[in-house]
């Protein structure tokens, strides 16, 4: 099993009792370092000239490495563990949003203008005039988060239930990074017709959907057939989202390592959700020369298992990911956990990029091939050159609802990759900075420009 580094999803607070003299919280420190743990803050809770009573945050790499750390505490003479919470929970207890009144209710005033009777004279005027639920209701800034739980994150089918933190969350970055109001919308069936007549109903509320953690093929068909039934955007983030900000990461290392984008050969493990939709969005960039590779190895005309989306990148050469691998220029993976080997990594071609970007563990951990690659990405925070999806979708949203697009187009894809890899100037870019923090404030506005832009330019805006 790969030992990755601690942090602060495996996180923890030790409330701990240590008596009151020299050297004793040193030796709990130091049996946490023995232990792989790395030491967040230490909070002076109470002092007496006997005791003191700490918290201890510390951050493991795994469940596993979380008892190990808090046994070795345990086992400290005369320290007394008072309590263990994992900090990831905690922050997750009780849910992560909330839905509060923009209008405050003070009087009978208000509430009859908010409410009945006064609020009948607008659903009369939104009832004469169906634009008006743009101006007068939460629609033009309301986004549903629709998943049916059957990819979660690398976790698999997890049903409504198990996906429902994440769409939280999802919920959150839509607030945090672009100020859109997001609802978690977890369904219970995971039938594709269902599942578009769910959405179609739900509909009138809202101003854009975001397909979320939908199995491929389900997805495609999923995606297609609600931007063709519906007139608000739809985006799958799971391939469109991934698909952006692995164009911008690509179009910046491209710079680094000098390669023309039509002169490269790439190879994508992976071919469900987001392997296909990198594939499409790299291909009207220019990519000409793309494999894609499945568990069973490169998607070969000769197979006869290959579903539509995987005949659509079907190739004459057959063979497995090594022989795939063999002087291709660039490497991404959205697959599995430990697939690649540095051997595998060393027969590509001069100056290699490398994008591992299976979660939690990448394809290849990059300690591995830190001599052999040009440039190393993958989709963890504790690397360098982290491709993550919040570069993309709350901006792209922003840009949609504030035009008023009907939908989302490949070309708007385009213009927001190419708004994020622009955010970095020449001078900044180098091996470890290929594409923007999460934090960055200028993403989500560059990229919201970028898809008004592109909307406009093609038709579809409405504003």
């Amino acid at each position: 099993m790969v030992i990755l580094t601690p942090n602060s999803s495996y996180s923890l607070t030790l409330r701990l009792q240590i008596p009151n003299r020299a050297g004793m919280l040193a030796a709990v420190t130091q049996a946490i370092a023995n232990s792989g743990g790395n030491l967040g803050q230490i909070d002076l809770i109470a002092q007496t000239r006997q005791l003191t009573t700490r918290d201890v945050t510390v951050d493991a790499s795994s469940t596993e490495h979380a008892e190990t750390i808090v046994q070795a505490v345990k086992e400290l003479a005369d320290v007394k563990l008072m309590s263990v919470y994992d900090r990831t929970f905690n922050l997750h207890r009780g849910g992560k949003i909330t839905v509060n009144s923009r209008i405050p209710l003070k009087s009978q005033d208000d509430l009859a203008m908010a409410y009945t009777p006064g609020v009948g004279r607008v659903c009369t005027a939104i009832a004469q005039d169906p634009e008006q639920v743009y101006n007068l209701t939460i629609k033009q800034n309301t986004v549903a988060i629709v998943t049916d739980g059957s990819a979660v994150l690398g976790l698999g089918n997890l049903g409504a239930a198990g996906a429902l933190p994440v769409m939280e969350g999802k919920a959150m970055l839509f607030k945090e990074f672009a100020g859109i109001d997001a609802f978690p919308i977890c369904l219970a069936t995971q039938d594709t017709e269902e599942i578009i007549a769910t959405v179609k109903n739900i509909a009138p509320v809202f101003g854009g959907v975001n397909l979320e953690d939908i199995a491929a093929p389900r997805c495609f068909e999923i995606e297609k057939r609600l931007r063709q039934e519906l007139d608000i955007p739809v985006f799958h983030d799971d391939q469109n989202g991934t698909a952006i900000v692995t164009l911008a990461a690509l179009f910046n290392a491209l710079k680094i390592v000098n390669k023309p984008i039509e002169q490269i050969r790439i190879v994508i493990n992976g071919a469900g959700a987001a392997g296909v939709a990198i594939a499409r969005l790299l291909q009207k960039a220019g990519a000409t020369n793309i494999l894609m590779c499945d568990s069973k190895g490169i998607l070969s005309t000769h197979r006869t298992d290959l579903n539509q989306e995987k005949q659509e990148f079907a190739v004459s050469q057959a063979g497995t990911l090594t022989d795939a691998m063999i002087s291709s220029d660039v490497f991404i993976g959205v697959s599995a956990p430990g697939v690649v080997t540095p051997e595998m990594v060393r027969s590509m071609a001069k100056d290699p990029i490398v994008m591992a970007m299976a979660n939690p563990i990448p394809e290849i951990q990059p300690e591995l091939v830190m001599n052999d690659v040009a440039i190393m990405a993958t989709g963890r925070s504790d690397y360098p050159n982290q491709i993550n999806n919040v570069l993309a979708f709350p901006g792209v949203f922003r840009g949609a609802l504030d035009s008023r697009a009907s939908t989302i187009t490949t070309t708007m894809c385009l213009e927001a990759a190419s708004a994020i890899a622009s955010l970095i100037k020449p001078s900044d870019l180098h091996s470890e900075y290929i594409i923007p923090s999460v934090f960055d404030d200028r993403v989500a506005t560059a990229v919201a420009a970028a898809v008004q832009r592109a909307a406009r330019e093609e038709g579809i805006a409405k504003q």
